[in-house]
């Protein structure tokens, strides 16, 4: 229970903060699109601070969610975050839910609870052979980049999820890392944790994503960015822990066929939800090519 508990906090921190980012980011100017200079325009305006300070506390509390359970429980539950933003933009936009809203909440909801208890995620033996986990990073952090780099060569509409995607993939593998920092510290200490590369992956990724993120929300509505990245990030973190972390899911065929119907309904949920009106929208075309515009 404690791992629910924590994943779900973790969940509502995250988003909490993805909403309070967005308003800010879409004032911020185009000319720093995937740029570090992005961070440091942003970093002026009190509304995405305190959007920053919960997605720290989020990942703070998933990182605890992951120490204490298996990274293919843990991203399912932290993809609620979009039950969050929605509560949150809908407040700030009064828009009802409807038949919409309520589907994709329900799909959502029920998804994350069929994936759980159909494939009932446990510990096993970690994968020691590192060409696997090289092989299966490299997967996830080579495709997030080139989607990064496709990105500036299609029209808004598309870059946003893109870039979302690509967010989604690098917060999964980061997910990864940090569960395998976490069992380090425990289980050798802290030299044997600052001397170890998985801290300043962590570091790296989590920095990268986040000006995948911000570029994302300053271009198109949340309903864009946000479900692309809620629907990639559970699916990267479960491919890395099933792939390299030792976690085991059940697999006879009426196991596998409910975790794959709970997976399917997660993703469609979180499109359901994300396509929402409540769900906040961005600066006008307009207003994006002012800020082109020299002064």
């Amino acid at each position: 229970m404690l791992v629910f508990a924590f994943a779900v906090s973790a969940a509502f921190c995250l988003g909490i903060g993805f909403v309070l980012q967005q308003n800010a980011a879409q004032r911020a100017p185009m000319s720093d699109f995937l740029s570090l200079r992005l961070l440091l325009d942003l970093v002026r305006m009190p509304r995405w601070r305190a959007g920053i300070g919960m997605m720290v506390c989020g990942m703070a509390l998933g990182a605890v969610a992951l120490g204490q359970g298996e990274v293919s429980l843990v991203e399912p539950l932290l993809a609620t975050n979009l039950l969050f933003a929605m509560a949150l933009s809908r407040r700030q936009t009064r828009q009802p839910l409807g038949r919409t809203g309520w589907g994709g909440l329900w799909l959502l909801a029920g998804g994350v609870a069929a994936f759980i208890l159909a494939g009932r995620p446990h510990g096993g033996a970690t994968v020691t052979d590192p060409l696997r986990h090289w092989l299966i990073i490299g997967v996830m952090v080579g495709g997030a980049l080139a989607l990064a780099a496709i990105s500036k060569r299609v029209r808004m509409s598309v870059e946003a999820p893109m870039l979302g995607v690509a967010a989604g993939l690098l917060y999964g593998v980061q997910d990864a890392l940090t569960r395998v920092s976490g069992e380090r510290l425990s289980e050798h200490g802290w030299t044997a944790f600052f001397l170890s590369w998985q801290p300043y992956g962590v570091l790296v990724l989590g920095v990268t994503a986040l000006v995948f993120v911000q570029s994302a929300f300053e271009t198109a509505p949340l309903r864009l960015s946000l479900p692309a990245l809620t629907a990639a990030q559970p699916l990267a973190g479960i491919a890395c822990g099933v792939g390299f972390l030792g976690d085991r899911l059940h697999t006879s065929p009426g196991a596998l066929a409910w975790e794959a119907a709970g997976l399917v309904a997660i993703v469609t949920g979180i499109v359901l939800i994300g396509r929402h009106p409540a769900m906040p929208s961005g600066s006008s075309p307009s207003d994006r090519i002012r800020d082109l515009q020299p002064h």
